[in-house]
């Protein structure tokens, strides 16, 4: 069995692969490491572990958790089942790396873009020569929010909401399409671009307001919750099998 460890900007997230099949999956904060050891003693079976940090948690503060496994940290230098045509690598975040390993997977020989809505939101493309060829960062939708609050004096911080009119009639409102609907229009334009240059493109959806976004997208997005942490139990399998 495997252990998948996420360190996230906001959670770390916790899986147990046996093979590719998914047999459990938790969130837990930074301060809370001690919910590994109780993963591990519920799955004794647990061989092998992969760390994936975007945080400030690493390795090193696991450690004392993973004593037991054949632990391997997830970075550029890790051998990878697809090629990488990045100008900078080592600053290419390694949570891209993992959702454009599990599009590899499961789209083979397919042009895929990733679209990961977290606290930023990333597009990530890999053609279908299984070539990473890099893709757009921008800011997430509680970014987006969090920005009007802190940059002006009196705007308010609010929650998502996605309207219904186009035309806000309060400040709120006006808020929310400002945010809420001009990311839809955002992502909708990107994947259009792309769409237009890449022949039969596969779009997934993923991240933290995936379920949000989903539902004023356009048709025929592939919507998968669990893509990073597949990604990852992937390239474990694939550096165990070298």
């Amino acid at each position: 069995m495997n252990l998948i460890i996420d360190a996230g900007n906001t959670y770390i997230k916790i899986a147990v692969f046996k093979e590719s099949l998914l047999l459990y999956r938790t969130s837990i904060k930074s301060a809370d490491l001690s919910k590994i050891s109780y993963v591990l003693n519920q799955f004794s079976d647990i061989r092998f572990a992969i760390i994936s940090s975007v945080s400030s948690v690493r390795l090193k503060e696991l450690s004392p958790f993973l004593r037991e496994l054949e632990v391997i940290e997830l970075t550029v230098d890790l051998p990878l089942p697809f090629q990488i045509n990045y100008k900078t690598p080592q600053t290419l975040g390694v949570d891209r790396i993992a959702l454009v390993a599990a599009a590899h997977k499961k789209y083979k020989h397919r042009n895929c873009l990733v679209i990961d809505a977290g606290s930023c939101i990333t597009y990530d493309f890999i053609d279908e020569k299984e070539v990473y060829q890099g893709g757009i960062i921008g800011l997430g939708l509680r970014m987006r929010y969090k920005s009007l609050n802190e940059y002006t004096a009196r705007l308010p911080l609010l929650e998502p909401k996605m309207e219904n009119n186009l035309i806000g009639k309060s400040t709120n409102s006006a808020m929310h399409n400002g945010v809420s609907l001009a990311m839809i229009v955002e992502i909708n334009g990107i994947i259009d671009e792309f769409s237009n240059t890449y022949k039969d493109l596969v779009v997934i959806l993923t991240g933290g307001d995936a379920h949000f976004l989903s539902k004023r997208l356009k048709s025929g997005i592939f919507a998968h919750s669990n893509f990073l942490i597949q990604g990852l139990n992937y390239i474990l399998e694939y550096n165990r099998y070298r």
